[in-house]
């Protein structure tokens, strides 16, 4: 009896606690790819990199399940993985990307933190209720955001920052599609090994444009900071913070999901400021404080929901 509570008590942990956990590591990885992103641009044109990203992730996912000889999808399921690989990689990752060569990286990350509005949209118009509280709290935690990085609220109106502006607000639209498509689909096959597959056929489509564009170089003219900016952008943008994506997007609710979207930003501030020794300012504390008092709100009515 007593190793039967504790199986179900350990099970109950594991259901909540992993996810969580998934969440966090989400949240702090992908704020740092914001760093490596704009570091990466400096050198090269911005949809080559990303492709260059997407091809190496995928190539190391479709691997690992070659080697496990793991299913191939079958029929309708390569729909739905052409679909995911343009919304999520081919637009999504593509365009925030491009954004961020224009757009300081800071300002990308709050046009990022908007793509929770979208979802709350796109949920209305489909007719599906929300939790009241839990729709306010999501606008005050991106008032929190704004707050943050309110010296870069400028940049919204200078000329040469509205192409990169544009291109980041498409790019929160396609991924709040991508999400709520990942969450009714994924289920119907293995997510990860499609996973792999998404970035192979957006690396594609991404190496097709720059080259029919003339937007690429040639490998050898890229420098050492951008090859840097790519293996991080691969092992901890693009595999290990997926897996992670999958994983607690299959066990949270879109409300909790979208949680790590106003923590990347503040997770970008403070690296900056224990790496580069960037300051940390009043504007930082009172947008964190309104930010996390958003969060909260967000939880509680998620809770209060399911009781």
């Amino acid at each position: 009896m007593k190793a039967k509570i504790q199986h179900t008590v350990s099970s109950k942990v594991n259901a909540i606690g992993l996810p969580i956990l998934a969440l966090c590591f989400v949240c702090f990885f992908w704020g740092t790819t914001w760093i490596a992103s704009k570091e990466g641009v400096r050198h090269m044109p911005a949809l080559q990199l990303a492709g260059m990203r997407q091809f190496i992730g995928g190539i190391l996912y479709v691997s690992y399940f070659l080697f496990k000889k793991a299913p191939w999808p079958k029929g309708k399921q390569w729909k739905t993985i052409l679909i995911l690989s343009i919304l999520n990689f081919a637009l999504s990752n593509g365009l925030s990307t491009w954004g961020v060569k224009y757009i300081s990286s800071g300002l990308g990350a709050i046009i990022n933190a908007i793509f929770p509005i979208w979802i709350v949209i796109i949920t209305l118009f489909r007719g599906e209720k929300l939790v009241r509280l839990a729709v306010f709290g999501l606008i005050i935690s991106f008032g929190g955001v704004c707050v943050i990085f309110y010296e870069h609220l400028g940049d919204f109106i200078k000329p040469d920052f509205r192409f990169g502006i544009l291109l980041s607000i498409l790019s929160t639209i396609s991924w709040a599609f991508g999400s709520l498509y990942t969450k009714k689909k994924a289920a119907s096959f293995n997510p990860y090994f499609s996973l792999g597959l998404q970035m192979l056929i957006s690396s594609t489509l991404l190496f097709a444009i720059t080259r029919a564009t003339g937007m690429s170089v040639a490998l050898s003219l890229i420098p050492a900071n951008s090859w840097w900016a790519i293996a991080y952008l691969v092992v901890f943008g693009s595999v290990l913070s997926f897996i992670a994506y999958i994983y607690m997007l299959q066990r949270l609710s879109p409300e909790i999901n979208s949680i790590y979207a106003y923590i990347n930003p503040i997770i970008a501030v403070l690296l900056g400021a224990v790496i580069f020794g960037e300051p940390l300012t009043m504007a930082i504390a009172i947008g964190g404080a309104i930010t996390l008092g958003g969060l909260y709100m967000v939880n509680y009515s998620m809770r209060k929901a399911r009781m």
